[in-house]
């Protein structure tokens, strides 16, 4: 057996709530790290005295007990783990893990009983029940009743709000009341918040900027007091998770930055994070309500009974050492401006992002802190408004997505090789390597003008594409007849020809009128483009259904045979699970096992060259492209008639139409509006045959369908 054991998915409940996370046994100690807050429990082996192992909701759980009164419970374990661990136990830890049976009768009538930090409610000294006095936020007695109040949890869709319990009056000892002791040993352990005692400082007036205000900070033993004029808020040591200490961008002042885990609440308000802003010129002379000796035994000299220094180092020091959270600060990252942070944009709010050591976090408005291995991918994205800027894109394991925009171009630099450094997965690196955008990303670190920037040459084009096809809807706007060069000539030829029986006075008088009006219109026609031809479609290779289907691998012979077995072990399995599953144990398989399924597969490979060969021989195969090739001529020659008949009918026709007398062609220099609805309904005939012939084409070069070939 190794050093070490480790599971994953292993639930934790935190006030009614379950949290995964990673759980690893190892000869020191037990190690627990949840997947949503990051928080690490760290049991020390040599303090444990308690394993049970239970059956629980979701399959099996762990009970540790500590020396200290500590209680840890861990969920999501199968029945097969019981062994190994239990052995990891007896060899590392002394410790035998014994297997305790848990009351399922559903009786509401046992023994409560007050182990540590836990409430049990036994029947028949099995456990039905245990309460967590941690989750205890009131505590109230009638006659013979105890009434538990409970912290209420966000994440949760139902939470338990309140239990009572009856205690029966004790007959023997009439001076004790069983009532109150039941109440006493509940507010010993609940978290129940009560400003008792004198505080061990008062910092005055403090700047908050989340929750907005004023505040005067005391600062108890097992809690922090915000006392401001409007709210007041009571927070508790054990929710707070990290402490960060974070520079302004103008070196003038400091972000103290407490996050909770729960946060504090103000009507339908959150607040999961405790912002505090501080001018480092402020200094304070802090003398701390306790004496000498107290201050040594309680803090072990991380502080002294007098200090003096900056206002926000007093705070932040204090806090370190009653909360006993180390304090984070930014690291080694440094922005083109010399600064630790980047100027953004969040939620439409203007802010400052900090790239740390292990995870990246926003002030202010809304926070947020996003830990690296919570980080799916980032993202380098154009900016929507300007080319000074870009985005910076995060998207998380859960799906969300943080989008950090306005981040000046200098910065793409530094932040990109900060992102690089860390290993963080970038979503579109490879797109502009492939792209060959390099020279996009060095222009993001030079701020000089004059330099060839891409996405202004690409407008550019686009535009002068645009100004084109502007010009040539204006076009064909003024004359029908540049539409078709080839109908144009014959058109213009029948409209303005000299006919001799029409009128040979009115010819020789108005002579110089109409070489004028030739001249104009000559001016007028545009000559258009050719239309380019199409290049041929290539054509799909055309799929035989008649021949012999291609052999399987060796894998999926495994698979096939092996597929009901791996669904009878594992019950409820997903197809994907299936997949999965299959995977790691064909990749577990021995060498010998391996090449009896290959053997079989080289044997099918055989008899498909054969059946494939024969098939050839026989002729199959060239069947469907001869038929192809036959429809394919029919619907060219239907398609060659009707475009000639069109032909002869727009020739029978066009010799009524065609004539115009002299008078209309002085007073109009357009075509009537019958011939544009004639030549309109020329070009839709000409435009529906040609896409008939494609459609038939693409039809045609489609592969019936098929049954799927296996691998």
């Amino acid at each position: 057996m190794g050093d070490t054991l480790e599971f994953n998915e292993i639930y934790q409940e935190v006030k009614g709530s379950w949290n995964d996370g990673r759980l690893r046994f190892s000869k020191q100690n037990v190690v627990y790290k949840s997947s949503k807050t990051g928080k690490v429990d760290s049991i020390s082996a040599g303090d444990l005295n308690l394993a049970q192992w239970r059956r629980v909701c979701l399959g099996h759980g762990i009970k540790l007990g500590t020396s200290t009164g500590n209680v840890y419970k861990y969920d999501g374990f199968r029945d097969t783990d019981f062994e190994k661990i239990s052995e990891f136990f007896k060899t590392n830890y002394k410790l035998e893990l014994t297997e305790k049976d848990m009351c399922v009768k559903g009786w509401n009538w046992g023994t409560a009983k007050f182990s540590g930090p836990l409430l049990s409610f036994d029947v028949n000294d099995n456990s039905a029940f245990e309460i967590p006095l941690s989750n205890v936020s009131q505590c109230a007695t009638g006659k013979n009743e105890v009434t538990l109040e409970f912290h209420q949890n966000d994440d949760t869709e139902v939470s338990l709000m309140e239990v009572r319990f009856y205690v029966p009056p004790n007959q023997t000892d009439e001076r004790s009341d069983p009532v109150e002791a039941f109440a006493q040993n509940v507010l010993s352990k609940a978290d129940v918040i009560q400003a008792t005692g004198d505080a061990v400082c008062i910092f005055k007036e403090l700047q908050c900027l989340t929750p907005r205000g004023r505040y005067d900070i005391r600062i108890y033993p097992t809690f922090l007091h915000l006392h401001g004029k409007t709210f007041d808020y009571k927070i508790p040591y054990p929710p707070v998770l990290r402490l960060f200490l974070l520079p302004h961008k103008d070196q003038r002042q400091m972000f103290f930055v407490i996050s909770l885990d729960p946060p504090i609440k103000q009507g339908q308000t959150r607040y999961h994070f405790l912002i505090l802003l501080f001018s480092k010129e402020e200094d304070i002379n802090l003398t701390l309500n306790m004496s000498e000796e107290d201050v040594e035994r309680r803090f072990e000299g991380k502080l002294s009974k007098n200090m003096s220094g900056s206002l926000y180092e007093m705070v932040s020091r204090v806090m370190k050492a009653l909360v006993n959270r180390k304090i984070t600060v930014p690291g080694n990252f440094q922005g083109h401006s010399g600064t630790q942070c980047i100027t953004c944009s969040y939620k439409a709010s203007s802010g400052l992002l900090y790239p740390l050591e292990r995870g990246f976090i926003y002030v202010h408005k809304p926070p947020v802190h996003l830990r690296f291995e919570e980080i799916s991918c980032v993202n380098f994205a154009r900016g929507t408004t300007t080319t000074r800027s870009f985005d910076f894109e995060i998207e998380t394991k859960q799906g969300n997505q943080y989008t950090f925009s306005s981040i000046e171009r200098e910065e793409y630099g530094k932040l990109f090789d900060f992102v690089n450094a860390k290993k963080l997965n970038i979503k579109n690196r490879g797109f502009k390597e492939k792209k060959g955008m390099k020279g996009k990303i060095d222009e993001y670190s030079d701020s000089d003008e004059d330099k060839h920037d891409a996405y202004l040459e690409r407008m550019k084009a686009e535009g002068k594409i645009r100004e084109e096809g502007n010009d040539s809807d204006e076009s064909d706007g003024e004359s029908d007849e540049s539409f078709n060069p080839g109908e144009e000539e014959d058109d213009i030829a029948e409209e303005y020809d000299s006919n001799a029986s029409a009128s040979s006075s009115s010819e020789e008088g108005e002579g110089s009128e109409d070489e004028g009006a030739k001249k104009k219109k000559a001016k007028k026609v545009k000559v258009v483009k050719e239309r380019k031809e199409r290049k041929p479609r290539k054509e799909k290779k055309q799929k035989d259904t008649g021949g012999p289907k291609r052999p399987m691998s060796a894998y999926m012979l495994w698979l096939n045979s092996n597929r009901e077995r791996i669904r009878s072990e594992n019950p409820g399995i997903s197809i994907t699970g299936i997949s999965k599953r299959a995977g790691e144990m064909w990749r577990e398989l021995g060498k010998d096992d391996k090449e009896v399924w290959e053997a079989k597969a080289g044997e099918a490979k055989k008899q498909y060259d054969l059946a494939k060969k024969e098939y050839k021989e026989s002729g199959g195969g060239a069947t469907s492209s001869s038929k192809k090739d036959n429809k394919k001529s029919a619907v060219k020659k239907e398609t060659k008639r009707k475009s000639s008949g069109g032909d002869k009918d727009r020739d029978r026709g066009g010799g009524n139409d065609s004539f115009k007398s002299k008078e209309f062609i002085e007073t109009s220099e357009s075509s009537s509006d019958s011939d544009r609805k004639s030549k309109s309904k020329k070009k839709k005939k000409v435009k529906e045959s040609e896409e008939e012939e494609e459609e038939e084409e693409e039809a045609m070069s489609t592969p019936a369908s098929s049954e799927p070939e296996s691998d």
